[in-house]
């Protein structure tokens, strides 16, 4: 094949790609048409065709089980395409407002190791502080949540740095993603620093952080004085029983 012969096809692909790719982002068409351009993408399998089919997973349409089917084909399709689909997905997921969709299809098509690089990769776009959309920390956290993959230590050395974030919403879902792991050699003593902050004005997140502690029967010292004190003000439905928080049989 020429230089030209190549060039063409080349030009012609990448046409093909713009082409498709517009398709499947118009929300005014009908949905069979999408089907076709997506099922066009998958077929060139390029690079940038698989991250403008994984764009697919950035809007709803308003047809609601005309949507899940498009988004199920995606997954299917990036699912079937295995290790040839992670970089597309990973270049998609810096760059989507939406995390859960990528993750979930990353879970299956590649290693535990290579997808925790890809949640630190992500996680440093996420930093805890303050920020205008918390959304992105709050789907990975969740995720994070139910994921088995990496073990429950990996998962929680992940999430305990936003126990301290700037948003109550992130705070708590991080609570909630360490109570499902259970990992009480790096999680017990954070917790702990995070029920006793002096600036954590959150009542639920105290009652969350209780609960898990009091559930895992995780023992509170050296706390056990600032404990005290908050359960006397704060967290009256507590109690201390030796070393570890119980919940009060309610009357």
């Amino acid at each position: 094949m020429s230089l030209f012969d190549l060039l063409s096809k080349e030009g012609r692909a990448k046409s093909a790609v713009e082409k498709n790719a517009k398709r499947v982002m118009n929300k005014h068409l009908q949905s069979p048409d999408r089907f076709s351009a997506m099922e066009k993408l998958k077929e060139i399998g390029t690079d940038e065709a698989l991250y403008c089919l994984a764009k697919r997973f950035s809007y709803v349409y308003d047809k609601t089980i005309e949507d899940e089917q498009e988004k199920e084909w995606v997954r299917n399709a990036m699912v079937a395409l295995g290790e040839r689909a992670v970089e597309p997905l990973l270049r998609y997921a810096l760059n989507a407002s939406t995390l859960s969709q990528p993750l979930h299809v990353l879970e299956k098509i590649t290693s535990p190791e290579r997808l925790l690089a890809i949640v630190d990769e992500l996680l440093a776009r996420e930093e805890p502080g303050y920020t205008r959309h918390p959304a992105k920390k709050v789907q990975i956290l969740t995720w994070l949540a139910e994921w088995q993959g990496g073990g429950p230590v990996e998962a929680s050395k992940r999430v305990l740095p936003y126990l301290a974030d700037f948003d109550e919403q992130v705070r708590f879902v991080a609570v909630d993603s360490l109570a499902h792991h259970k990992a009480q050699a790096v999680a017990r003593e954070p917790l702990l620093a995070a029920l006793i902050r002096p600036e954590e004005e959150s009542r639920r997140i105290k009652v969350r952080i209780a609960e898990v502690l009091a559930e895992n029967g995780w023992p509170i010292s050296p706390h056990k004085e600032a404990i005290e004190m908050l359960l006397a003000s704060e967290l009256p439905e507590f109690s201390l029983k030796q070393d570890k928080l119980v919940r009060k049989k309610e009357s």
